[in-house]
């Protein structure tokens, strides 16, 4: 009885343990995320409203920092598409594909990619809401091979399964899946929930605008509802029957459409065995298969992304102000507040014996 009691409390706090360590890695990998996403944004907000247009005035043109590849370098084409609704695991599946040896462009990368992502605003979002009506359109896949790609997952890719597979008749497609609809919403919701806010605070920075045109177009597309394309803020919530059917139409699609030799459908859980078979990998990995963007992680990436250009611009604030008191005054801001308190204490002081002289005189008159 004791040793079996011994071994349930070694493995309850082996449980304990694994999860706060879970919690702490999510935590810290969502503030480092989340804070070179803001940095991101605002140094290229200052890049392209600031630093550009001072260079174009005094006749210095910006350098072309794309990675695109030469003419002359035949087109791989692309390798691997995955094919899951975003929540499914897409971005451990982005890590493991790069550890395979295939750069893979994942829904977080856009923010590094701005070309890319100025490729589909301009060719699909932006017509769509000016259309108010939500279409595919024709994005440029031979622009995402140029830029080094041979791999995608997430949304918007996983929803061009068709038009891949017609471009590129040898690409293999990965169906990333939960356990069930319901665990998927649940985790799409959150999500959602989470990655509208930057939006709505940071609307003046044409990055944030432009994530803010996709996150209305995916919206009206997983929820086959057009009303996204000009709702106010704060955007309308998901709506769960819609939503849930969009995701199970579309993996019912991909079932149909992809030849059985070149479709996977994986859970992460699964690890790296079926995804090396799949793509004919001889030296499989021995490493711990990734595990990452839990929905801890991305509720604390949204809230130090915020977070982090607010702190930032408070501090440069009270840098300015500090800057400008020592300058007209002489005295450190800690200086100034004490003298100012001080001030005030006096005046205080002053105006109270004040007060009580009157009294006093007023009280002796009666007296009198």
């Amino acid at each position: 009885m004791t040793s079996g009691a011994s071994e349930e409390q070694r493995k309850s706090q082996s449980t304990a343990k694994g999860s706060w360590t879970e919690v702490v890695g999510d935590v810290y990998n969502g503030v480092t995320v989340g804070a070179s996403h803001s940095l991101w944004f605002v140094t290229n907000w200052v890049k392209t409203e600031a630093i550009r247009p001072a260079m174009g005035l005094v006749g210095l043109g910006g350098q072309d920092d794309s990675n695109e590849a030469s003419d002359e370098e035949e087109n791989p084409g692309l390798k691997v598409i995955g094919v899951g609704y975003g929540r499914t695991g897409t971005y451990s599946l982005t890590l493991a594909l790069e550890t395979l040896g295939f750069p893979c462009l994942h829904t977080q990368h856009l923010h590094e990619s701005p070309d890319i992502f100025h490729m589909w605003t301009e060719g699909v979002y932006s017509p769509s809401i000016e259309a108010n009506h939500a279409t595919l359109g024709e994005p440029d896949f031979d622009f995402l091979v140029s830029r080094g790609w041979r791999a995608t997952a997430d949304l918007p890719m996983a929803l061009y399964y068709e038009q891949v597979l017609a471009k590129y008749p040898d690409c293999k497609f990965i169906l990333t899946t939960r356990e069930s609809s319901e665990v998927w919403f649940r985790s799409w919701n959150m999500l959602t929930k989470t990655i509208t806010q930057p939006t709505q605070y940071f609307g003046f920075m044409s990055h944030i605008r432009s994530l803010d045109n996709y996150l209305r177009w995916l919206f009206s597309i997983v929820n086959k509802d057009d009303k996204y394309l000009s709702a106010p803020h704060p955007l309308p919530g998901q709506i769960k029957e819609r939503a849930i059917s969009s995701y199970e139409d579309h993996n019912r699609r991909v079932r149909e459409v992809i030849p059985k030799g070149q479709l996977l459908e994986y859970h992460v859980k699964e690890g790296w065995e079926p995804l090396c078979q799949f793509l004919e990998i001889e030296n499989c990995p021995t490493t711990p298969f990734p595990k990452t963007n839990s929905a801890t992680e991305v509720q604390v990436q949204a809230v130090a992304a915020m977070v982090v250009p607010l702190t930032v611009a408070v501090f440069v604030v009270f840098y300015l102000f500090s800057f400008l008191i020592q300058k007209s005054t002489g005295l450190t801001v800690i200086q100034w507040l004490n003298h100012k308190r001080r001030g005030f204490l006096m005046r205080l002081c002053g105006k109270g014996g004040k007060k009580r002289e009157v009294t006093a005189a007023v009280g002796a008159k009666k007296i009198m």
